[in-house]
């Protein structure tokens, strides 16, 4: 119940004075100490009374709460965390199961969160932990990593070529000739023996979260649940540093590694988090890349997770009528660049949360660095769309991959190779071409086309025209692979060609590349504001998708594809649509398509769209794991819907 007004001490010692008994909250005093989301402190026992009939109003301000105290606290709080439940929620959601198993605080039980953004920084974030299976030298440490030499039975890349047609004849030169490569990592031994510790490479990843004001209540409750999910799916060996920012930034903790402990710190400081103030993107990506570049020990897999829901109002000048498109690399501190010259490579994978985010910054900051920019439309997905993230992260199997097409032939050149957003590039006079991979995920494929001429080839039956290979390294050993030639692609030549037969792979991917190459034309229309030519583009090109080759016989892939150019299309019927949700989906849609890997896109529920476009088995059983996790009310949750890989999408009819 509210008191009356003159009773109230003066507004700077509000936080310091619980208003419900007007009592000092000092440390040492044994009681518990619980935070609103609307920044004001009570203690715990008061404020349980006063909500226990139902009251979600703050006694300070009146603010209605999304957030309030379990009414049925442990005996003793004095020292353990206060216990939130979100309002409306299930008391037995997992991830309110897990707040319930909070061992006691190692932070003062009446610490304010706010202080995490108040307290001294060291100057170099060298302070991160160390696990068992690193060597001082900053390495992991290969005779320790879980026995994963003599447990992990990892095969090799695999390569494979298919020319667009089998035979050309031999009086007949063909430029313009496609010429598909087609890569597939290796399965863990993860998914051959079940223990995921002992075949996998441990990571080191920093979480960059937006505690804006615009994130109070539902928005923070659910992105507290997706980080408890990430944590608990963490292994011993992984670390983790997370990164809370507002109007500033601030490192709630250094890299730990995820064992019972580490988990526990981390939990306690999700937990602990409110929001208020601003946007300051570009403070908290230069804080989490200082976690990385600053640290003394090195896991071989790295990334940040980028989290937001709001527009950066610190960095980033709002584009004018002249200039339409910001420069979103200010955002990025040139250690996050690809080519940043640190030598570490640090994707960031970002999430655009709800429909008041800066999608094309978003999607700039993930394609700068190499990451993926994921659109989370429906809220409640956030878990499952972090789940898919990790699911991948934490199964990297090869690094640093990179192709190389060597022209055999005397005559044969390379004109170009399609690789959507990987560095290619073509030298020797068009003779050897490269792509660069990077990082792949178990199972992961990737397809690129590689145009080349065929010439004249009179006096034989058969002509090599290109040997693919590729070199990788083990992430565990540090072990250097190289596949020379492991494919080589040949054409016969007769005299007469009468019927020919397009390859249905190189068909497939054609069409995969050309609707890539018109969704982004159809957004540059949308961002200049035609979005009846951007409608008219991704209609032409549906209709001539539906023509080809591969459409005719009926490819899954091309199905999918025509859905998600008529998706599109929707979300660009008029300017209030594309703004709150045609951007983002389209972005998204093409980080999706341009690093060929799975990102979460628009609202889940709707089976037509691609969310699970290039979705690997591991994602797949992270994604799984998330969902059966909410035991609380599983119907209400919004679900990653389930699919086979890019190729075996099988879209719903509207």
């Amino acid at each position: 119940m509210l008191r009356n007004p003159i009773n109230f001490p003066p507004f700077d010692d509000l936080n310091s004075t619980c208003a419900i008994c007007l009592t000092n909250m000092k440390p040492g005093q044994g009681h518990a100490i619980f935070t609103a989301e609307c920044s004001h402190s009570f203690h715990f026992h008061c404020i349980t009374s006063n909500v226990k009939h139902g009251n979600q109003i703050c006694p300070v301000c009146r603010a209605k709460w999304k957030e309030v105290p379990f009414q049925n606290p442990v005996s003793d709080t004095s020292h353990g965390r206060p216990r939130i439940n979100a309002a409306g929620w299930p008391a037995d959601d997992a991830w309110m199961t897990v707040l319930r198993r909070l061992p006691p605080a190692r932070l003062d039980t009446n610490q304010h969160v706010s202080s995490f953004f108040h307290a001294q920084e060291p100057s170099t974030f060298d302070d991160d932990e160390a696990s068992n299976q690193q060597h001082e030298n900053g390495h992991a440490d290969q005779s320790a990593s879980d026995g994963a030499s003599d447990s992990r039975s990892m095969g090799t890349v695999e390569v494979k070529t298919y020319p667009e047609v089998s035979a050309v004849s031999r009086s007949v030169s063909h430029d313009n000739f496609y010429v598909l490569i087609h890569l597939k990592a290796p399965v863990t031994s993860r998914r051959q023996n079940n223990n995921s510790q002992n075949s996998r490479a441990p990571v080191d990843l920093v979480t960059v979260l937006d505690v804006s004001g615009s994130m109070a209540g539902t928005k923070l409750a659910l992105l507290k649940r997706a980080m408890s999910f990430v944590i608990q799916n963490l292994g011993p060996a992984d670390r983790l540093s997370v990164i809370a920012f507002s109007s500033t930034a601030r490192r709630l903790f250094p890299l730990r590694c995820m064992n019972e402990a580490g988990r526990q710190e981390a939990l306690q400081a999700v937990n602990s988090l409110i929001s208020n103030g601003g946007t300051n993107i570009a403070e908290g990506l230069r804080k989490g890349a200082k976690v990385i570049v600053d640290r003394k020990w090195k896991n071989p897999v790295v990334s940040i997770i980028l989290l937001s829901d709001g527009q950066d109002t610190y960095t980033v000048i709002s584009p004018s009528g002249r200039n339409p498109r910001a420069d979103y690399k200010s955002l990025l501190p040139n250690s996050i660049h690809r080519n940043g010259g640190t030598g570490i490579k640090i994707p960031v994978h970002s999430f655009g949360f709800g429909a008041d985010h800066d999608a094309a910054s978003m999607h700039s900051i993930s394609e700068i660095s190499g990451g993926t920019f994921s659109f989370i439309e429906a809220e409640d997905v956030i878990q499952d769309a972090f789940a898919q993230c990790i699911g991948g992260l934490l199964s990297v199997v090869v690094q640093d991959v990179q192709v190389k097409v060597d022209g055999v032939h005397p005559s044969v050149q390379i004109s170009y190779i399609k690789a959507g957003s990987y560095q290619t590039s073509v030298a020797g006079n068009g003779k050897i071409g490269y792509v660069d991979i990077g990082d792949l995920y178990a199972e992961e494929e990737r397809d690129f086309l590689a145009i080349i001429n065929v010439p004249v080839d009179r006096n034989c039956d058969q002509t090599l025209l290109l040997k693919v290979g590729c070199a990788y390294k083990d992430p565990i050993t540090k072990e250097i692979v190289t596949l020379e030639g492991a494919s080589q692609v040949k054409i016969e030549r007769p005299e007469l060609i009468r019927a020919q037969v397009v390859s249905m792979e190189v068909d497939r991917q054609r069409n995969r590349l050309h609707a890539a190459e018109v969704m982004a034309e159809a957004r540059t229309a949308a961002e200049n504001g035609e979005l009846a030519r951007a409608v008219s583009v991704l209609d032409i090109c549906y209709k001539s998708l539906s023509e080809t080759v591969s459409a005719q016989a009926g490819d899954r892939l091309c199905v999918a594809l025509c859905a998600e150019l008529k998706e599109m299309q929707e979300r660009m019927a008029n300017r209030q649509v594309y703004e709150t949700s045609g951007r983002a989906y389209v972005l998204s849609g093409l980080s999706s398509h341009s690093w060929q890997r799975a990102t979460a896109r628009g609202d889940s529920t709707d089976s037509t769209s691609l969310v699970q476009a290039y979705q690997t088995p591991s994602m797949v059983d992270m994604v799984t794991r998330s969902q059966t996790m909410l035991l609380g009310n599983p119907s209400s949750h919004r679900k990653l819907r389930q699919a086979l890989s890019f190729p075996a999408a099988r879209p719903q009819p509207r």
